[in-house]
């Protein structure tokens, strides 16, 4: 059966990929992706220019079967914490609200490794406020992806995350598997396939658990 996506995070590292393999797929008809920019032109895309905040003023085009949040920022491009919250936090669950609102059945996030509401690390703690949040709004499937640190193809240079890809990539065989860092392609595949399954419920996914995927 004919189904449609809906995408927002779609010009971001995993966004970006998941979006082709959307694209790509026969499952899905149409796809929904929100962005700031204009995205290039395909025959499926349906391409919801706007920002974040202004969501509400386009629930008639949010209307689909999976919704898919890649949404993320660090504290130094946000520039304040409360920047970086309205990104983290009160956007994926403004998607969650409304995409639920229009018919969605089923939410994948794209959280972090260490996510937890309790936790004394800012990022850590946003990222489990969403995961919390967004489990309240009650989806017939709601998956979280937790991965650690991603290895792929960024626009934006992270002088931080650079020094410890090189690190993985020389000593990465040392550190756990729950710990190395990952492909983000493999975050979206995983994205993907989640999002065909039949299961009922909350799903929590760590990276060590993506790496096959």
């Amino acid at each position: 059966m004919a189904r449609t996506a809906l995408l927002a995070g779609s010009t971001g590292l995993i966004g970006g990929q998941l979006l082709a393999l959307l694209l790509d797929d026969n499952r899905y008809t149409n796809v929904v992706a929100i962005s700031r920019k204009p995205l290039t032109a395909h025959p499926k895309l349906v391409n919801l220019v706007c920002e974040l905040r202004d969501l509400p003023y386009h629930r008639e085009q949010l209307k689909a079967d999976d919704a898919f949040c890649c949404l993320g920022t660090t504290i130094k491009k946000a520039k304040s914490k409360e920047a970086f919250r309205a990104v983290d936090l009160d956007a994926p669950f403004l998607l969650a609200k409304i995409s639920k609102e229009q018919g969605a059945q089923k939410f994948l996030l794209v959280s972090a490794l260490g996510a937890n509401k309790n936790s004394g690390i800012f990022y850590n703690k946003v990222k489990g406020e969403v995961e919390g949040a967004i489990q309240n709004v009650g989806f017939h499937s709601y998956y979280i992806f937790r991965p650690s640190l991603l290895l792929g193809p960024r626009q934006e240079e992270r002088t931080g995350e650079d020094a410890a890809k090189f690190f993985y990539k020389v000593f990465g065989f040392l550190v756990p598997k729950k710990y190395r860092a990952i492909e983000s392609i493999k975050v979206a595949r995983a994205m993907l396939a989640f999002a065909q399954a039949e299961h009922k419920g909350n799903f929590i996914y760590e990276s060590d658990e993506l790496q096959s995927c």
